[in-house]
């Protein structure tokens, strides 16, 4: 491609002399592989299809269209997702598409000066018909009030189109008059699968390996592993590890072998022996679980930290820890479930890697709490006399009395109100007459439950059983 560079108020451009837009960079064989292998149409695109869907407004800026569907396009969009989504491959697709000029500013180095500037040039191409002008803001979260306030005329007289960037919530990281002026589109973290559609074809593109490498499964899983989701940290550890191999290589021009011991070698980061379908997953969540019932904290943490380095869904190690609060902790310390529940919410809020503090958080609390499955027994031994059929009819006096005719039946007669009591127990009978002496619920003598077992107690004394 026939390139020449130019400055604009002190900012590299690149004027590509082709049908593509002005501004975008020229893409060389020694640019790193995730530049190489980024999208060039929406097909190419990973995951994401619920922005990309027929005549979705983000598909309306990035296909070519008339006039009348190009007015009814956003003039700003704010990508919001985690690292590695595909932020920076949208913003280049609308450009490189429509054939608009392209203008990259980061907001870790442009001032409102540069701003300024770049919507000044946009005008003035707008003014000579030059076309109009896509500027990119990557981590627009770091503009300062002013810098954000800069872009407000050029959004709301759609002097560009504005695509702005950014991992952190906008609702607190960009300003409410140009979140309020803008599309917010969330992307969503990419799955293992979509990550691997996008390794595997690196290794078999031209602009990536073109077959030169042969990835084993192994091999893959693990750098998927590593990669978390994130396409672009995917590709520069196949990168690593690719270069690794091909070094080793021989000349008889087979393709160079990319193992496990290749990946761990490139990227200095050991695999985790845990495949998530067999027998090492249920040996690790099952020692996860057994550590924290037996209350040693730092085994828990260590098959925690076995399951995240390995790639374990953080949800299900979250699920895992709710059901021990419950089951194990029980009513010994009811608090324990609050925070394993809280942690499970959080966790599907942040996501990875921060959630690995919260995760780490409800573990310790469990693990440390004192324990009773009492609650946990209490359950099953009512079940168990329900589905033996042991179970009776419900007393006259605690029976439904709202309804037309109940009070000639019985219903409700005699029914005390607890509240009505000094003690606030009322001395009548509540189970069915079969298992008036029946006790599921035996609590133990540690934690909260001590206190529990005392007013237990009580209780049933007032109770007569």
């Amino acid at each position: 491609m026939s390139v020449r560079r130019r400055t604009l108020h002190g900012m590299d451009l690149f004027d590509a002399a082709t049908s593509t837009a002005a501004g975008l960079p020229a893409v060389g064989a020694g640019a790193p592989l995730a530049v190489r292998m980024r999208p060039r149409s929406l097909d190419e695109v990973a995951g994401q299809g619920h922005l990309l869907v027929p005549g979705s407004p983000l598909r309306r800026l990035v296909e070519p269209a008339g006039d009348a569907v190009r007015r009814a396009a956003p003039s700003s969009v704010v990508l919001w997702g985690p690292p590695g989504t595909g932020k920076t491959t949208l913003a280049y697709l609308i450009a490189s598409s429509s054939g608009r000029r392209f203008v990259e500013l980061s907001a870790v180095t442009a001032g409102v000066k540069d701003v300024r500037a770049v919507i000044e040039d946009a005008r003035r191409a707008l003014a000579t018909d030059s076309g109009e002008t896509v500027l990119f803001i990557d981590e627009v979260h770091r503009f300062t009030k002013a810098q954000q306030d800069a872009l407000l005329p050029s959004v709301e007289n759609r002097w560009v189109t504005l695509v702005a960037a950014t991992t952190e919530n906008p609702s607190f990281s960009v300003n409410s008059p140009l979140l309020s002026r803008s599309l917010l589109l969330t992307l969503q973290p990419l799955s293992t699968e979509e990550v691997g559609v996008l390794v595997r074809r690196a290794v078999a593109d031209e602009r990536g390996f073109g077959g030169t490498v042969e990835l084993t499964d192994d091999a893959l899983e693990h750098l998927l592993r590593l990669a978390g989701g994130d396409a672009r940290k995917a590709l520069t550890i196949l990168e690593a590890a690719a270069g690794a191999a091909l070094s080793d290589a021989d000349e008889r021009g087979e393709p160079a072998v990319v193992g496990v011991a290749t990946v761990e070698r490139a990227v200095d980061v050991a695999a985790v022996r845990y495949d998530r379908d067999g027998d090492q997953h249920y040996d690790v969540i099952s020692a996860f679980i057994k550590s924290m019932r037996g209350s040693d904290v730092d085994a828990a943490l260590h098959y925690l930290a076995r399951m995240i380095a390995a790639g374990e869904d953080p949800r299900f190690i979250a699920r895992r820890v709710v059901i021990a609060a419950a089951e194990d902790v029980g009513m010994a310390d009811p608090s324990a479930l609050q925070t394993a529940v809280a942690a499970a919410q959080a966790v599907q809020l942040i996501g990875m890697p921060e959630g690995r503090i919260i995760l780490a958080e409800a573990v310790v609390h469990v693990a440390t709490a004192p324990k009773s499955n009492r609650a946990y027994s209490g359950i099953d031994a009512a079940l168990a006399d329900v589905r033996a059929g042991r179970i009776g009819s419900v007393p006259p006096h605690l029976r439904d009395a709202h309804y037309a005719g109940a009070g000639a039946l019985g219903h409700g007669k005699g029914y005390v109100y607890s509240h009505d009591e000094p003690s606030g127990v009322a001395a009548q009978q509540y189970l069915p007459d079969e298992l008036a002496d029946a006790r599921y619920y035996v609590p133990s003598d540690r934690g909260y439950e001590r206190q529990v077992a005392e007013r237990l107690e009580r209780i049933r004394a007032i109770l007569g059983h």
